[in-house]
């Protein structure tokens, strides 16, 4: 029995170790990289170089130190916990991004497509996609005259450009043998978008999918700053900034980072799922 349970322990040790070797730079130097921006963070604090709270007078607040301890609190109103506060956001950015996505994509193939289109229209994206997502919030909020549909529609109209672009790039670098072999072989308008337009396209349809949620999360972030009065995570940072807390702002925007790490690398998993290895 004895001999078993030693076997046992050796054995989970053994995996353990071979994980380790296997992830250690993956883990390792990360954490390495975090660690020695936070101590260079701490003694430029200290010495009075950079003027904001330093990581261990931020984690000895009470105030914050509770938001990190607490997250799911929610006491009513805009007075909530850190989760709330970024899941109100992300709601946000999950509706607007996924009407982005839909529209951008179709355009996209539509553009991409008809050359008489493309040159007709192209002009006008390129104007609109140069626009700051902060230049989009009065005009949202004088034609919309709501917090919500204004937050919406700034994510829509930031997060759109590169997927219609990348979208529209992808259709046109269809290779040429694709379409002659769809002549031949005389398929359907249907089975050709469904077997060779999609899938060459599908690359560069994931590669304006993953720009566009970074820029999704921060239009939600800008936008929110401005819309005063709704639970969000850009509304507490400027909440807390004319508070004067400024290590509730530093807080929020590890939240904010963490978030948006998070969104890229699962656009990037889904990408992975979904694209063949070759086109990869």
């Amino acid at each position: 029995m004895a001999a078993s349970i030693g076997n046992r322990n050796s054995n989970i040790s053994k995996s353990l170790n071979r994980f380790w070797q296997k992830n250690a730079q993956n883990w390792a130097l990360p954490i390495m990289g975090l660690l020695g921006f936070l101590i260079i963070w701490q003694i430029f604090s200290s010495i009075g170089l950079v003027k904001l709270p330093s990581p261990v007078n931020i984690l000895s607040e009470k105030s914050t130190r509770n938001l990190l301890l607490y997250p799911f609190f929610d006491r009513g109103g805009t007075d909530k916990g850190l989760f709330w506060q970024t899941l109100a956001s992300f709601e946000r950015v999950a509706k607007g991004y996924s009407l982005a996505a839909v529209v951008g994509i179709g355009l996209g193939i539509l553009v991409g497509t008809t050359p008489v289109i493309d040159k007709a229209l192209d002009p006008l994206f390129q104007f609109l996609r140069t626009v700051p997502p902060l230049a989009w919030v009065p005009i949202a909020l004088a034609a919309l005259r709501q917090n919500e549909p204004a937050a919406l529609f700034v994510i829509f109209i930031t997060s759109i450009w590169p997927i219609l672009l990348n979208t529209a790039v992808g259709v046109k670098q269809i290779p040429q043998d694709y379409r002659n072999v769809s002549r031949v072989l005389q398929l359907s308008k249907q089975k050709y978008f469904f077997k060779i337009l999609i899938p060459s396209a599908l690359p560069y349809i994931f590669t304006g999918l993953r720009i566009s949620i970074g820029l999704a999360w921060l239009a939600i972030i800008a936008a929110e700053i401005i819309m005063s009065g709704i639970v969000g995570i850009g509304f507490f940072i400027w909440n807390s900034y004319t508070n004067d807390k400024v290590g509730e702002v530093i807080i929020a925007l590890f939240y904010i980072g963490a978030v948006g790490l998070i969104l890229d690398r699962a656009i990037g998993w889904i990408q992975t799922l979904i694209v063949p290895e070759e086109q990869k």
